[in-house]
């Protein structure tokens, strides 16, 4: 099959939705013995996951390293979510491997083992990386951690803990401890864990887990880093004595650039992978994270994040207060439906106007619902179907323009707005 064909094999799976569990997902991994056993970095949280696994790879890669990246979602292109030493596999490669895969697939599901989408992915990206001969893969969760499919990593090098909110309580639960517990199903005996700055529930299940399975525990908030300097031109500060900077924008970044020091130093403490503040210093240097509080263009400025919780609309209306403290601006904005829309409460006061938006998913929030719950947190709302025309709409008053909510929004709206 050809790279579209290979799409639609693929998106076809998504009909048989999310399904935690990880025995389905294991009878596949079982058909190609062996991918199982190669050296990973598990990154699991509920804000920072993509841009702590990025700084990790980046660094991992300067040290010399060829690194596998699994992420997800992606923003603009599909073969985002596996790379190899920052590159995007071929079109050409990703259709031979689901042609490959796909007659195994047909078969278990003839035997009623039904792989979701997901599922595949975990797989494919992995068998890929076997295939290439990576060193390390730097492997983000795609939801909770326990019973991901990403789980069945037996020993990784290290388990990292991003930032642990409320999301998808639906699914793993309505307190923060409890979704901490889904989190840290990733900890494995022995293995050493790197956890970022943690609310005080969360940071206790973190420990009693670490400790139960006698896994050596690595804290951000114990990484050293002075003179930390944030800006629109990225982030500077001082770690082992080394001036260094982080191209990602946000006092958040911060955090997560704790995080991934964290586990760095785990990785070379455990495992002697010899990263020098040299390697540090050029990998955080070329760190590219679409879509976190993203400069797309500076007159006027046009800022994209994929902030859609809580804590991630926490963080972006930090970060705004920061970097824009006066003048008008205009947020685009559209959500799903599955967010928590109470976080919208960060966003009261900061924006002169909202121009609410549609999002080409099954699960967005309908515009008129989201300009409902607009009411009160910007004075006047308008509403645009199309997030294309929402972006011309907004760039049209000559404000500073502001995109978040979700970041199947950004997806679609990232590449109009280069293009323009």
């Amino acid at each position: 099959m050809n790279y579209r064909e290979a799409l639609t094999y693929i998106h076809s799976l998504d009909r048989f939705g999310s399904r935690p569990g990880l025995d389905r997902v294991q009878k596949l991994f079982d058909r190609v013995p062996g991918v199982l056993r190669q050296r990973f970095v598990h990154v699991a949280g509920t804000n920072g996951k993509g841009s702590v696994s990025n700084m990790i790879a980046a660094v991992l890669q300067q040290a010399g390293y060829k690194v596998g990246l699994f992420i997800s979602p992606y923003i603009v292109d599909f073969r985002e979510r596996i790379q190899i030493d920052n590159e995007m596999i071929s079109e050409e490669e990703l259709a031979g491997a689901v042609s490959y895969f796909a007659p195994i697939l047909d078969e278990l599901r003839e035997n009623g083992i039904i792989i979701t989408e997901f599922e595949f992915l975990t797989v494919l990206g992995f068998w890929i990386f076997k295939q290439r001969g990576c060193d390390i893969i730097v492997c983000e969760v795609g939801l909770g951690g326990l019973l991901d499919s990403t789980n069945l990593i037996p020993s990784p090098l290290c388990s990292v803990i991003t930032r642990i909110a409320l999301d998808h309580t639906a699914i793993l639960g309505g307190t923060i401890k409890e979704i901490a517990a889904q989190k840290c199903g990733i900890i494995k005996d022995g293995c050493p864990v790197a956890a970022s700055d943690q609310e005080d529930e969360a940071a206790e299940v973190i420990r009693e887990t670490a400790a139960v399975k006698n896994a050596p525990l690595y804290r951000g908030e114990d990484i050293d880093i002075r003179g930390v300097r944030c800006g629109l031109g990225g982030t500077d500060f001082v770690y082992r004595s080394e001036s260094m900077h982080l191209s990602l924008i946000g006092e958040h970044q911060v955090e997560n650039l704790r995080c991934a020091l964290a586990a760095i130093e785990a990785l070379n403490e455990r495992h002697g992978l010899g990263i020098t503040a040299e390697h540090i210093r050029g990998g955080l240097a070329k760190v590219k994270h679409p879509a976190r509080f993203e400069l797309l263009r500076e007159k006027p400025v046009v800022i994209l994040d994929g902030a859609h919780n809580p804590n991630g609309l926490m963080a972006f209306a930090k970060t705004v207060k920061e970097y824009a403290p006066k003048g008008n601006r205009t947020l685009v904005i559209g959500m799903l439906a599955d967010k928590d829309s109470a976080g919208l409460e960060y966003l009261k006061g900061l924006f002169y106007r909202a121009i609410v938006t549609n999002i080409d998913n099954p699960r967005a929030l309908a515009a008129e619902k989201l300009a409902e719950r607009m009411v009160g947190i910007v004075g006047s709302i308008e509403i645009v179907g199309k997030p294309e025309d929402a972006f011309k709409a907004a760039l049209a008053y000559g404000d500073d323009v502001y995109i978040c909510g979700s970041l199947y929004l950004a997806s679609q709206i990232r590449p109009y707005i280069l293009e323009k």
